[in-house]
């Protein structure tokens, strides 16, 4: 009787090439594992839910990732930095300012489209060695043994696939997570972010605005070209309201909400609604199992922290594997270190996150009136200020090496496999 074929085998699959998980692979990249990321888009072919033309705001630690992995430069010249962070309460006194030459830094953050930081990121994935990529490719069924984790996919490759680690980095909706039997809280806000670019009169002079209103938060923030990067968070009745309406009356309700700080706003770009809920999976590991990015969080954009928190779980289960050498990817012991490595900061942002959408989403006056003086006493007060300026590096007590701007493979701990 003929042998059936063997089942191609590799040391860390990752479910999701989005920008966390391909961020991910390319740090893994340099190391000597085999690498295999699962993609359910085709970069090439279509449309990658993730490299659309939404914006994110990258944090200083971030950069720092990027830089680490050889794609900033490329990342950069695309990327508009944020040189003051302007915030204030519609119909309230007080408001405070960030600036970052007074924290002594060169921008609080950079914006950047998704597309191009998707693009530089594939672009030099397919020049790894030592990673495959399988796109367009869909995960359908996981299956979790001692050494391994089996995984059946879809697609123009199809087949088998054996992975001493698999990587949960395909989104709030995670496959590869429920399979490994964890659980999430899922908590819907019952608002929608209506995300647009817009242009204005004035020139947005590298400033972020974040205006919260009864209706829910207001950001408009620094891009490319003078534009301007719009989230305005709405509830869903009302967001579906303001998507369908002409550019004009549109933006005459931006207007009346924002103000007049940019002078009038000209024009607007096409406009999409997302629903916003808050993601919490139970744990951040399974056996054989990492859960990164939306995966493990999934958080309202009221801070613009999410992705940079996803970041950080790329690179910080990049380093405990670097530190590893030869060792077992998946085995107990690393696993349990990402995750306790990783614990402080995700909870404490998250919970920071939830604290802000549900402080100003409050219309009871005495909680008003105390958001008002929060932000007065907060913009008197320049040891909070440096405190905040810092939020975007986390709550861990100790950064991943990539975002300190440190190599990932520290010298003492590279080891090369025989």
């Amino acid at each position: 009787m003929p042998r059936a074929p063997a089942v191609p085998a590799c040391d860390v699959a990752i479910v999701g090439g989005g920008m966390v998980g391909a961020s991910l692979a390319l740090a893994l990249g340099t190391l000597p594992l085999d690498v295999v990321v699962i993609e359910a888009a085709s970069p090439d072919g279509g449309p990658q839910p993730s490299f659309d033309t939404r914006t994110t705001a990258l944090s200083n630690g971030s950069r720092r990732i990027f830089a680490g992995l050889g794609v900033w430069d490329e990342i950069a010249r695309a990327a508009t930095p944020i040189r003051r962070i302007h915030v204030s309460d519609r119909g309230r006194f007080g408001s405070a300012v960030i600036d970052a030459a007074e924290q002594g830094i060169a921008a609080l953050g950079y914006v950047v489209e998704n597309r191009v930081i998707g693009e530089a990121l594939w672009r030099r994935l397919r020049a790894a060695s030592r990673v495959a990529l399988r796109a367009p490719a869909r995960v359908t069924a996981v299956t979790t043994g001692d050494a391994t984790t089996r995984l059946t996919i879809e697609g123009p490759d199809a087949g088998l696939l054996d992975a001493r680690l698999v990587v949960a980095a395909d989104g709030a909706e995670s496959l590869v997570r429920r399979a490994a039997g964890v659980g999430a809280l899922h908590w819907d806000y019952d608002q929608t972010a209506l995300i647009s670019q817009i242009t204005a009169e004035r020139f947005h002079d590298h400033v972020a605005y974040e205006r919260f209103t009864p209706g829910g938060a207001l950001a408009l923030l620094p891009a490319p070209e003078g534009r301007i990067g719009l989230v305005w968070t709405l509830p869903p009745a009302e967001a579906l309201r303001v998507l369908a309406l002409e550019p004009a009356p549109f933006l005459a309700e931006l207007q009346q909400c924002f103000g007049w700080r940019l002078g009038r706003f000209r024009s607007a770009g096409a406009r999409h609604g997302y629903p916003l809920a808050l993601t919490r999976a139970d744990a951040p590991h399974a056996p054989r199992t990492a859960i990164i990015g939306n995966a493990a969080q999934g958080m309202h954009p009221i801070a613009g922290q999410g992705f940079n928190v996803g970041l950080r779980d790329a690179a910080t289960l990049a380093e405990v594997l670097a530190d590893l050498g030869a060792a077992d990817p998946g085995g107990p012991a690393p696993l349990a270190h990402y995750a306790l490595w990783r614990h402080d900061d995700r909870r404490a942002l998250i919970a920071f996150t939830d604290g802000l959408v549900r402080l100003f989403a409050s219309p009871f006056a005495p909680v008003r009136l105390a958001r008002g003086l929060g932000l007065l006493l907060f913009d008197l007060t320049p040891a909070a200020k440096s405190a905040l300026s810092r939020l975007s590096l986390g709550f861990a007590t100790r950064l991943p090496r990539l975002a300190r701007g440190l190599p990932l493979v520290a010298p003492a701990a590279a080891v090369a496999r025989p």
